[in-house]
């Protein structure tokens, strides 16, 4: 957990140009009911899906 925050994928941000897996594995999360959104670590130069952690318990319940 990361501020209050779950990562749930890591990806490279060195990805093929037009490629957006963070991005499409977000989408795929939002249409299960999770909240989930895609952050930058720019300290690991690497796209995060994370979620809030009360959106996972809810989710969870």
């Amino acid at each position: 957990m990361v501020n209050g925050r779950t990562v749930l994928e890591r990806f490279p941000a060195g990805g093929p140009r037009g490629s957006w897996p963070a991005e499409e594995f977000a989408h795929a999360r939002r249409l299960e009911g999770l909240a989930a959104e895609v952050v930058m670590d720019l300290a690991t130069d690497a796209f995060l899906v994370v979620v809030r952690s009360e959106a996972t318990a809810d989710a969870v319940a």
